[in-house]
């Protein structure tokens, strides 16, 4: 069997509307419950388990998707009035990366993990 990522824990304030969040930007289905998480499911069969704790240390989730969905995601962050760059730096504000030749952006979460969505692997 091949390694590959089956699931990630990530630190929320309050795991349900942090994995409510994810879950409707990214246009998937409601987080489901596993013992002390919150669960969104990725259709690669990897999984974010949201877990409560005191303190967070943002991180960065990035999310490979297609056309199609870059499209209505970056819908659903308009609609709901979320700043996003074209960088991680955040100096280029509304803006989105063509970087290898396809499409990215960044926003923050509410508990301030740096999210991505790109249409192409950098470097690839």
């Amino acid at each position: 069997m091949p390694v590959q990522l089956n699931h990630t824990i990530v630190a929320a304030r309050d795991k349900r509307r942090s994995a409510a969040f994810l879950a409707e930007v990214l246009g998937r289905p409601a987080p489901t419950t596993f013992g002390p998480f919150a669960v969104v499911e990725l259709d690669n069969g990897v999984s974010l388990d949201f877990m409560e704790e005191e303190t967070v240390s943002p991180r960065h989730y990035a999310f490979l998707v297609g056309e199609e969905d870059f499209d209505a995601i970056l819908g659903r962050i308009r609609a709901r009035g979320l700043p996003f760059w074209a960088d991680p730096g955040r100096r280029r504000p509304g803006e989105i990366n063509t970087a290898d030749g396809g499409r990215g952006v960044y926003w923050a979460d509410p508990d301030g993990h740096w999210l991505e969505i790109i249409t192409r692997p950098y470097g690839g």
